[in-house]
């Protein structure tokens, strides 16, 4: 029979924490903290294969399930000298979900299980408190009234706060026993009513139904959601934790809590969380109540008069910082816990590596190495590249002028400014239409996922540090402020409500800056963030271990230069066509085209050729000593040319012809599929004189740049969609005759290299044939993946997220190289391509040269560079050197 249960408690665990991939991240380490002799709860785990089992048979619980966990419940009964479903001392569970990779609050949890008309009664006789008692049932059926029968939990706080209305009462802990018990049936008559059934009273039809709810949870709106952004697979599935439950709601000797190991913001070596007296573990994370500071310095630092848990309860205070640096030393890593305090008793109930910003990563990463708890590999390896971007963005500038509306706690840190808006709906809309928001709420919830990720800071007026909002900002890399109490938000009349009165309608313009904490009125200038400190040491370590170079994708002196500050070596892609677009070169260019013959189109050229070689002479000394591509024009002609009509009035007038006869030489330039016509290489053949004029600029512009800077220009001229070796000849010889010509002229010979895209999959198959005449390979991989799917990247979009909802692929292909098709170009390509000439130069140039993922398969795939946009230079040159760790790492490479 299969084990589809794995228990732990007592000291002793049937798992470890290197079993994540059957336990998932929480059951794993519950069973290595309680292995581990820590004061854990015990309990069991339902494996990730039972959650596949589950969705592969129809929602069906395997067979083997049931009696392997009513053995674990007999083992917690065991050791905790309780009964499930007993009238005397009864026995709660905790039901909750734990996947391979942390997903907070994006599944369900159901607590105080085992609750009923008769177990409430022995639950208060045997802690003698009936109030506590009362309060767990109301829970218990508002969570799983809510996440196993769904009833929106909305029904049930508007009972309660009807009620608390009614009595005259502000907090929850206010209510007496008999005034939760009122509660209590109000709940079980409004779960008749809406739903037509009664709330079960069985102890074990309530274990069932939330165990199978928990396993629904993981195909929930939000967390697809959360997957899709965080490239989490479909099919690992999550496990289910069920747990003996204690309680931080037994009076003013209980209490829960989060805490980190380090501080999540900044990285501070400093015990950092908050806690809640008489409370369970929602309540810290759903800002009904303020929590307090775990530590002194904490309390002091946030301002608050409420005690510290090192204050308020000394000796649990002190178990549990000798705990939490016992955990950091045995995992290597800031940890992520959850605690409970029942009477004086501490209880740990989960600790995994804990989400942290960018700045606190580095800071930690650097820290552990030189506190000699990692190596610099496990520091570089440690960091997600896609997280640097936070360190790429704006901060306010602090010589500015702030017009302070509120201040709240700086969650999550960076600064943004936006349109306030009151709904994810209006955030996601707001974001389809270009425009960038602000989500500002009173809190949010799992439901407000696809809301956050769409804005560009998020703003609430309640909770802490460790709120949803705060939590989830953190993870995303969104400047976050929470608990913003002295603003108000109506909801209803969408109005944000500042200190001293100020009202702001949805739409105006706020600046929320996470870093302080501050909400500021209108735009304000920012500062564009430095790249060094821990961040240029961790780039040190990184650079050490990378074997690919990294370049950019850059048309400007301005791109250029961004991408060298950002470690770039060099261009991998300078697209000449850029260079047309602006002032008076568009007209020159338009007039190029549309002469009717070769002599006109090269007395267009010669105005257009000392634009260009004074582009590349300053290209070439931004980025002297470093090898620079610059491709030849690429795009069909037509796409220089005026569209409407009354453009194409004005260029008419502009070049003294007949509106008419110009829409007329438009028309017949045009083209059915453009993607596949007359552009690239194919240009160069009709018109050689475009490639003579670009070679020339070109080779010139080297000239004098090389005598600028005193260094030699590392020059690699690139031949845009080449399918036939034959193309490749022919551009090849005008280039090499300009060359000549120019070397004669000026009496300096240049050194370059001729290569092409490999951008076809013709090219890709016959690239041993093309590396007769190319020196190098660029892949570009934009094209190459329209061409290899048949589909155009400007207009999959329409329907490429229905792929992804529908399970037909897993990654957008023009986000994410596709491996099994593209990929196998490109090695095929690049095995045959240096079968012919084996010191052939390899590298990638398309979007996919920023993507991590694409990153480490150029790394298996022998390539010597990638090539992207220059602010994701730092991401690639970090990837680079994890894909060459990884690989070294590997059994292969052994």
């Amino acid at each position: 029979m299969s084990k589809w249960v794995y228990r732990f408690g007592g000291g002793e665990a049937e798992g470890r924490a290197t079993d994540s991939v059957r336990l998932g991240g929480k059951g794993a380490n519950l069973a290595e903290m309680a292995a581990l002799g820590l004061p854990v709860p015990p309990g069991l785990t339902i494996v990730t294969d039972a959650c596949t089992h589950y969705f592969e048979n129809g929602r069906q619980l395997p067979d083997g399930l049931q009696s392997q966990v009513l053995d674990g419940i007999a083992a917690m009964e065991e050791l905790t000298g309780r009964v499930f479903g007993g009238k005397s001392k009864p026995l709660l569970l905790s039901v909750r979900s734990g996947g391979r990779a942390s997903m907070p609050g994006m599944m369900d949890t159901v607590l105080n299980l085992g609750l009923n008309d008769d177990t409430v009664q022995a639950l208060g006789h045997d802690a003698g408190d009936a109030r506590f008692a009362w309060d767990s049932y109301r829970r218990f059926i508002q969570m799983y009234g809510d996440v196993v029968m769904g009833l929106d939990h909305e029904v049930f706080e508007e009972i309660l706060e009807d009620e608390k209305a009614r009595l005259g009462h502000e907090y929850d802990t206010d209510l007496s026993a008999v005034e939760w018990q009122h509660v209590v049936t109000l709940y079980k008559q409004v779960i008749e009513e809406e739903l037509e059934e009664v709330f079960p009273q069985d102890p074990h039809v309530q274990l069932w139904g939330a165990i199978s709810a928990v396993f629904s949870s993981w195909m929930n709106p939000r967390a697809k959601t959360y997957r899709t952004l965080h490239r989490i697979p479909e099919e690992w599935g999550t496990a289910v934790n069920v747990q003996a439950m204690v309680f931080g709601n037994l009076g003013s000797t209980s209490a829960t809590g989060v805490a980190f190991t380090r501080n999540p913001s900044t990285g501070e070596k400093a015990l950092y969380g908050e806690f809640l007296v008489n409370a369970q573990g929602e309540d810290v994370v759903a800002g009904i109540r303020t929590p307090q500071s775990i530590t002194e310095e904490g309390r002091l630092a946030s301002g608050s008069e409420k005690p510290s848990m090192e204050k308020l309860m000394p000796e649990a205070f002190a178990e549990f910082k000798a705990i939490c640096e016992r955990l950091e030393k045995h995992y290597c890593d800031m940890q992520d816990m959850e605690f409970t305090i029942e009477r004086g008793k501490l209880w740990m109930l989960q600790t995994r590596c804990g989400k942290r910003t960018t700045r606190a990563a580095l800071k930690i990463a650097v820290d552990m190495v030189e506190e000699g708890l990692i190596t610099e590999e496990e520091a570089v390896s440690r960091i997600e590249p896609p997280s640097l971007d936070q360190l790429l963005h704006p901060t306010i500038d602090p010589q500015v002028e702030r017009q302070v509306l509120g201040s709240g706690l700086p969650a999550s840190p960076g600064a943004a400014t936006g349109e306030i808006v009151f709904t994810s709906e209006e955030a996601v809309a707001a974001e389809a239409e270009g425009r960038k928001v602000i989500l500002v709420r009173i809190e949010t919830s799992p439901e407000d996922i696809h809301g956050m990720h769409a804005a560009e800071a998020i703003l609430t007026t309640r909770g802490g540090m460790t709120s949803h909002a705060a939590v989830v900002a953190r993870g995303m890399g969104i400047p976050c402020v929470v608990g913003a109490g002295s603003m108000r938000v109506d909801a209803r009349n969408e109005v944000l409500i500042g200190s001293g009165g100020v009202s702001l309608r949805r739409g105006e313009v706020i600046t929320v800056d996470g870093s302080s904490g501050h909400v500021l009125k209108g735009a304000v200038p920012m500062m564009q963030p430095e790249l060094s400190g821990d961040f240029g040491k961790l780039m040190q370590w990184a650079d050490r271990n990378r074997r690919m170079t990294v370049r950019t994708n850059a048309d400007t002196p301005q791109d250029a230069r961004a991408a060298r500050s950002f470690g770039a070596e060099g261009i991998g892609l300078c697209r000449t066509e850029h260079m047309f677009f602006e002032g008076e070169r568009i007209h020159v260019m338009r007039e190029m085209i549309l002469a009717e013959d070769e002599q006109g189109r090269r007395e267009a050229l010669a105005k257009l050729l000392p634009m260009q070689r004074s582009d590349f002479t300053e290209l070439f000394s931004i980025m002297h000593g470093l090898p620079v591509t610059i491709r030849l024009l690429d795009p069909p002609l037509h796409e220089f040319l005026p569209k409407t009509e009354t453009e194409i009035a004005d260029v008419a007038k502009a070049m003294g012809m007949p509106p008419a006869f110009l829409a007329r030489r438009i028309d017949a330039i045009h083209e059915f599929n453009p993607m596949l016509g007359h552009r690239g290489c194919r240009l160069a053949i009709s018109y050689p004189e475009i490639a003579e004029m670009q070679a020339r600029a070109i080779f010139e512009a080297a000239v004098a740049a090389a005598k600028e800077t005193g260094e030699p220009v590392e020059l690699e001229i690139l031949v845009p969609l080449v399918s036939l070796r034959t193309e490749l000849d022919y551009v090849k010889g005008v280039i090499d005759q300009v060359a000549a010509d120019v070397a004669a002229e000026t009496g300096t010979s240049i050194n370059y290299l001729a290569g092409t895209m490999i951008e076809l999959p013709r090219a890709a198959i016959r690239a041993h044939v093309i590396a007769e005449t190319a020196d190098f390979f660029s892949f570009g991989t934009n094209d190459l993946t329209q061409t290899t799917f048949g589909m155009s990247r400007d207009d999959a979009a329409a329907f490429i997220p229905t792929y992804q909802r529908k399970g037909i692929i897993e990654h957008d292909p023009f986000i994410s190289l596709d491996f099994d098709g593209v990929g196998e170009l490109i090695q095929i390509a690049a095995e045959r391509g240096r079968c012919t000439r084996n010191d052939l130069k390899l590298g990638i140039c398309g979007e996919h040269g920023g993507d991590p993922a694409s990153i480490w398969f150029c790394e298996d795939a022998g390539l010597d560079y990638v090539s992207c946009s220059p602010f994701r230079v730092p991401i690639a040159r970090l990837a680079a050197a994890q894909a060459a760790i990884a690989k070294r790492r590997s059994p292969q490479a052994s």
